[in-house]
């Protein structure tokens, strides 16, 4: 594994993963709920997976930065622990959609072609399908930013060679990755025609890149120097994200908001954070990735379920089911994190670790062997 000691968790940002899960859970089912009309903070729930994007470079940064820019790091067992993090789940819930699609099929409801795409399942199978790889955007569509992720786990070394080298000028740093936001935000609409932050499977693998950045940067201000104000820059942050979003206003401008909502987050020490600290919290954070996960796969049995229930047209369901489906989500993905995700992430690492016991219990030189303790 990655030679690495973690440093001290940051429960207020893990806390804040929730959140983030449940504001794109809610702009999925949105549609679902009968009456609904267009609601600007709703429709701007798809920036959930940007402050998902952003908290990812963030926390490794935290986590993996120090040891990259001092070459103490292990790039294989960093992408393992990355592996063993986010695959399992990811293909667990991809079966999990092509069952149901197959259950469904066989009691003759209508499904759509794309969610059962053979040609698409390679791409979906290694994480690639969001490198424009995918011709279709198949099976558990939510995971295209796994594979956005994938690929900044793999760059990972190159944003930390970049990164370390302007450690001492952080400010600096968070300036040039939201120009370059900017820029490339601006730059991919006049040529596509449509948002970056709108981009799935076809750019999604980009899509990451400048969140990524400016999480990177934003650690830098974190570790040199913590807000002074961290409960008032929290505060001020999150109300102006929320108001930019239901404003409708460009999405970069709400993007670097988040950034600057986790770096508040983030400079509040975990005794000083009250609720945000708490288990209940931290919980919810932990299970932010199966509640993301679960959303789809989740939504395609209950609401065709309920419909069929209640003889709702269109799929249109009443306010009290709409929130009983909702509220349900957590519940599920409780269920996948103790069942799939935790289990599976640590059997992975483990076999990591005994492979590196093993190898270091080989005598070495003639020598004879040697317990090794691990911490």
């Amino acid at each position: 594994m990655t030679p690495v000691q973690t440093p001290a968790d940051l429960r207020p940002i893990t806390a804040l993963r929730f959140g983030a899960a449940i504001w794109v859970a809610v702009y999925t089912y949105w549609e679902n709920l009968a009456g609904a009309g267009s609601s600007g903070l709703v429709d701007k729930g798809y920036l959930g997976v940007e402050l998902f994007f952003v908290l990812s470079g963030f926390i490794l940064s935290h986590v993996y930065l120090q040891s990259a820019g001092e070459k103490r790091f292990s790039y294989r067992g960093f992408l393992w622990a990355r592996v063993a993090r986010v695959y399992p789940l990811h293909v667990a819930t991809l079966v999990g959609v092509g069952l149901l699609a197959a259950v469904a099929l066989v009691a003759g409801m209508n499904v759509d072609g794309n969610v059962l795409s053979w040609v698409s399942l390679p791409a979906n199978l290694l994480m690639v399908h969001a490198w424009g790889l995918a011709p279709v955007a198949g099976w558990n569509h939510p995971s295209w930013s796994i594979s956005a992720e994938w690929f900044a786990y793999l760059c990972f070394p190159l944003f930390a060679f970049v990164f370390w080298r302007v450690r001492e000028k952080p400010v600096a740093a968070v300036v040039g990755t939201a120009a370059f936001l900017t820029v490339l935000y601006y730059g991919f609409e006049r040529v596509a025609g449509f948002p970056l932050t709108e981009a799935t499977i076809r750019w999604g693998a980009l899509r990451i890149v400048p969140c990524f950045a400016l999480g990177c940067a934003l650690y830098l201000v974190y570790r040199k120097t913590p807000l002074k104000a961290p409960w008032t820059a929290s505060a001020v942050s999150f109300g102006l994200m929320v108001l930019s979003a239901a404003l409708g206003l460009w999405d970069g401008i709400t993007v670097l908001l988040a950034g600057a909502l986790i770096l508040s987050l983030a400079s509040l020490p975990n005794e000083r954070a009250g609720w945000l600290a708490s288990k209940p919290a931290v919980y919810l954070g932990e299970i932010s990735y199966s509640v993301y996960m679960v959303c789809v796969p989740w939504k395609l049995l209950a609401v065709n379920l309920a419909a069929k229930l209640t003889d709702a047209p269109d799929k249109q369901l009443q306010l009290f089911v709409w929130l009983a489906i909702l509220a349900l989500l957590p519940v599920v993905a409780a269920l996948s994190y103790h069942l799939v995700e935790h289990p599976a992430r640590k059997a992975l690492r483990g076999m990591a670790q005994g492979r590196k016991t093993a190898s270091s219990d080989k005598p070495q030189d003639g020598d004879t062997p040697k317990r090794v303790f691990q911490s």
